[in-house]
């Protein structure tokens, strides 16, 4: 059996969709990518060990432009290349965005099984359009059902989370060791992980160094603070050094399970892979949406957990220093062992297997 797994642009979306085709790959299917020529799938999905078939495909222009004339000739000339890769296929999976897009539309054309996965609360347009030609919709969220037609068939699945990563609950210890001795941390400290996705958030990233500062006599915690690239240079620059407090910065970390064994409690962007692998690992968290996602559907994610008693919410206009001191020190005061316990429950460390039944069920009809 033959899948082909079209998704791509930032890690929140490749990493869903490696897990799923490792899965996939373990119940003997072949499995191979479309993707674009721009997003981090170009270098994530080889390093996975899958084909990866990329096109240079652009979003659809959400406000009026000069490409929105374009941008329908130049979908079709997309699905029209994507003809030759869904004709031999047994399903094509979607996962969701403007990357899944032609490979989704040539399937439709050719009438092979088309499976969609949507990762947030809030479903985004492409995928409510494709649901009502598609097989079935898995979801991340129950709440994003109601955001669907009538009569397009979804199931609740969650989101897939990489082995490397659900790995960590049961390797915690061993894993803090490697990370003890990776990033150079005390044993004995509280560890905080602040992170704002593969592309890192330069709002958030620029508060947590400010709110080191307002921590910095505190020898019971330290901090992992991943900034991504771009940022890496000058939040580093603002750093205080020779604190009490101990802080490590890093630009992008691989072997983002170190970070997740070493964490007592995480301080994130609400993306919806970046919550299932939070959860996943059963860890409490500080979730701090991003303002400006596309139907605030990082704040709806964020609050699914935060209605489950998995992790708090502070909205980014309200993020300052000072707020995100005391949120941390209220709930470091009162324990992080019942929300992780939450955590772990609404987790769901078997959602690529489950993904992975159900593209196939829907291929072999």
């Amino acid at each position: 059996m033959k899948v082909l797994i079209a998704g791509g642009g930032t890690a929140g979306h490749v990493f869903p969709a490696i897990a799923l085709g490792e899965r996939l790959v373990r119940a003997g299917a072949e499995v191979v990518f479309f993707g674009t020529t721009r997003g981090l799938e170009t270098d994530l999905v080889p390093k996975a060990g899958f084909e990866l078939v990329a096109l240079d495909v652009a979003p659809f222009p959400r406000r009026p432009s000069r490409g929105i004339a374009t941008a329908p000739v130049a979908l079709l000339r997309a699905v029209r290349r994507c003809r030759p890769l869904v004709a031999g296929v047994d399903a094509v999976v979607g996962m969701g965005g403007y990357a899944s897009g032609p490979a989704v539309l040539a399937a439709f054309g050719a009438r092979a099984p088309v499976v969609l996965h949507e990762q947030n609360a809030v479903p985004g347009a492409a995928n409510r359009l494709f649901s009502r030609r598609a097989r079935l919709t898995a979801l991340s969220f129950a709440e994003a059902a109601r955001w669907f037609p009538k009569g397009a068939k979804t199931r609740v699945t969650g989101n897939p989370v990489r082995e490397r990563i659900t790995a960590v609950c049961e390797g915690r210890e061993a894993l803090r060791a490697q990370a003890r001795a990776e990033f150079g941390l005390d044993g004995g400290r509280t560890t905080l992980v602040v992170f704002g996705g593969s592309q890192g958030a330069l709002h958030l990233d620029e508060v947590a160094v400010c709110a080191c500062g307002l921590l910095a006599d505190r020898a019971d915690l330290q901090v992992i603070l991943l900034t991504g690239r771009a940022h890496h240079g000058a939040i580093l620059g603002e750093l205080q050094e020779g604190t009490p407090l101990l802080v490590r910065v890093l630009p992008f970390l691989d072997r983002m399970e170190l970070a997740y064994a070493a964490a007592d409690l995480v301080v994130a962007r609400a993306g919806a892979s970046s919550i299932a692998e939070i959860a996943a690992c059963g860890l409490p968290s500080l979730l701090v949406p991003y303002p400006h996602a596309t139907a605030n559907h990082q704040e709806a994610n964020a609050r699914a957990l935060e209605r489950a008693g998995a992790a708090s919410v502070l909205v980014d206009s309200e993020m300052t220093p000072e707020t995100l001191v005391a949120r941390l020190g209220s709930m470091i005061a009162g324990g992080l062992k019942d929300m992780a316990g939450r955590a772990a429950a609404w987790g769901d460390p078997e959602a690529a297997a489950t993904v992975a039944s159900v593209v196939l069920e829907e291929a072999a009809r």
